[in-house]
């Protein structure tokens, strides 16, 4: 997609913060984090939304999760994280691109 964001940043058409990076997906720091660590980790291929992603993509999909995983190692997480992603407008998703919030460095509340 050639306005989203994040499309950009995989591009290397906006600045960002890259922390981990694979062939099929990305992590940077989020600009306005809500956690001492706050780092999204989106996919390459465009889609707009967990709803939009094929199910037949296991393969991408097991992929993310692990990518998840493997960023917070690089960061060297300790002590536990919280993925989050919102699914649609009305769930608050912002960006219209399928991503994972990873925060950390703070204690949440269930």
């Amino acid at each position: 997609m050639d306005d989203c964001i994040f499309c950009k940043i995989i591009r290397r058409e906006v600045p960002a913060e890259i922390v981990y990076e694979t062939d099929e997906l990305l992590a940077f720091k989020d600009i306005s984090p809500l956690a001492p660590t706050h780092v999204l980790v989106v996919p390459k291929s465009h889609f707009a939304s967990l709803d939009d992603l094929p199910a037949d993509n296991v393969d991408l999909a097991g992929k993310l999760l692990l990518g998840i995983r493997d960023t917070a190692a690089k960061l060297g997480i300790s002590g536990g994280y919280k993925v989050v992603t919102n699914c649609g407008e009305a769930a608050g998703q912002v960006v219209g691109h399928l991503h994972f919030h990873l925060l950390a460095g703070k204690k949440f509340t269930p």
